[in-house]
């Protein structure tokens, strides 16, 4: 049985002060321990306040937001995978749309990437998904093919179990849209079937697989009925503690 799991990425928001206070409060909200993951990635900055607040009640693991694929050097402005894991960080989003788009990822550096935070004992929560152009064109398949595919090149058959993907249609990210749960589903079940053909049926079977992409406390609990879904990935709903509470609660 997968665990469901519950990722909020707070992308450029909450300081410091605000993001403990969230902390704070988030745990006062949890179901009963075990039910589900739950998964907090704020900005760098808060990292290790955090990594201190959660220590002390850890209900609630951290995540970063990015890394570099580089264990250190002259890369001015970047954090190595070894930097989070020193401040207990657990998993890694590594390939957010945003990061390809505003920034220019491609999927060799993704793949560096992966390759880095599992090097670190910590788990990539690897992003994928099509624009609303490739999907209007059919486009949907090949692009979430080549996207793990190139991705996943130097990742392990015994390291694949403990993989996250989550499937993002960048359609769908900030927009108010959303895949329907049967949209959603039919692009879980097609990941899930790919695993089965590049690395074995165990690992397809063990992996955990998100959906993003305005994601709500209304939406979360039709979604997670479904059975390849097996958690969600939270962008603006995860920014107000009771959201994101009822996101969690979602059963």
């Amino acid at each position: 049985m997968r665990k469901p799991l519950i990722v909020a990425n707070w992308k450029m928001n909450h300081t410091v002060k605000e993001g403990l206070k969230f902390a704070t409060r988030i745990q006062k909200d949890l179901p009963s321990e075990g039910q589900v993951e739950v998964v907090l990635c704020p900005p760098f900055t808060s990292l290790y306040s955090l990594s201190v607040a959660l220590s002390e009640k850890p209900t609630v693991k951290l995540g970063a937001q990015n890394c570099h694929w580089e264990e250190k050097g002259a890369f001015t402005g970047e954090i190595g995978a070894a930097f989070l894991k020193e401040l207990n960080c657990e998993y890694v989003i590594v390939g957010h749309s945003e990061r390809r788009q505003l920034f220019h990822e491609t999927d060799k550096e993704v793949c560096k990437k992966i390759a880095a935070v599992f090097a670190n004992e910590m788990t990539p929560i690897f992003c994928i998904g099509e624009t609303e152009d490739q999907r209007d064109k059919g486009k949907t398949a090949e692009v979430i093919e080549r996207q793990l595919g190139e991705g996943l090149k130097e990742v392990f058959a015994s390291s694949a179990p403990a993989l996250v993907i989550a499937y993002e249609p960048v359609w769908a990210i900030g927009t108010g849209k959303n895949a329907t749960p049967e949209q959603a589903q039919e692009v879980h079940e097609a990941i899930r079937r790919w695993f089965v053909r590049h690395f074995t049926a165990s690992a397809a079977g063990q992996m955990r697989i998100l959906y993003g992409g305005s994601v709500k406390p209304d939406n979360t609990a039709v979604l997670m009925k479904k059975p390849d879904i097996d958690g969600v990935l939270v962008g603006g709903a995860s920014l107000e503690v009771d959201s994101f509470a009822r996101i969690v609660n979602y059963t």
